[in-house]
């Protein structure tokens, strides 16, 4: 068998395989972001969302709050995906970020088995009971008020769960801000790449599904 045939009957393999690895490769991740208005939950969401457009991801980002935004409940479902979005509408997500009791009694039951749920305790009176996700912890709201920052408290959040679950990188994310944010909060921009790294290092694991 000359070079030529060889390479006939090898080329097919090797592209059936490459096939595979790039599915294997690609990144969908539905989360949903939950908490009172006030709390910064749609801002998450959105800088989040800008930063995957700016690292050519597919996004979806589409809020909902009450009638009282300020103090009223407020979540926002975002999807960042190397593939085309078919539907922004999610009945469960892989990660759900929590921030008051409300929103952990509504969504907890709707993260997906072996997903990741995130909450900050403050105001959280009954703990996350389920044992098939990963639940986490982080203090978000203790540190900002510690760090007298309490505009930041959501970064803080976003930071945590970039250190699980790194899927837009910090250049990106730095170019989301700039997005998102008014020209004139320009300056703060550093001040909330602090609170994003503050909140890598505060992320506490309370439970692990395996």
């Amino acid at each position: 068998m000359n070079a030529l045939h060889q390479a006939r009957h090898i080329l097919p393999f090797s592209k059936q395989h490459l096939s595979i690895a790039l599915k294997l490769k690609t990144m969908t991740e539905e989360l949903i972001i939950a908490g009172f208005g006030g709390q910064g939950v749609l801002s998450m969401g959105k800088i989040l969302a800008y930063s995957g457009v700016m690292q050519n991801k597919e996004v979806s980002w589409m809020p909902s709050y009450g009638p009282e935004m300020r103090g009223g409940t407020a979540n926002v479902t975002v999807i960042i995906s190397d593939e085309r979005i078919s539907s922004p509408i999610l009945h469960e997500y892989d990660t759900a970020i929590i921030l008051n009791q409300q929103s952990l009694d509504k969504f907890e039951h709707s993260v997906k088995t072996g997903g990741l749920l995130i909450f900050d305790p403050n105001g959280i009176t009954r703990l996350p009971e389920r044992t098939d996700i990963n639940i986490y912890s982080i203090e978000a709201a203790e540190m900002a008020g510690k760090l007298g920052l309490s505009k930041v408290f959501n970064m803080i959040v976003l930071g945590g769960f970039l250190k699980l679950k790194p899927i837009v990188d910090m250049e990106y994310i730095h170019k989301g801000l700039e997005k998102s944010l008014p020209a004139r909060h320009h300056v703060m921009i550093p001040e909330n790449e602090k609170a994003i790294e503050t909140g890598k290092g505060l992320i506490q694991l309370v439970h692990s599904a395996n």
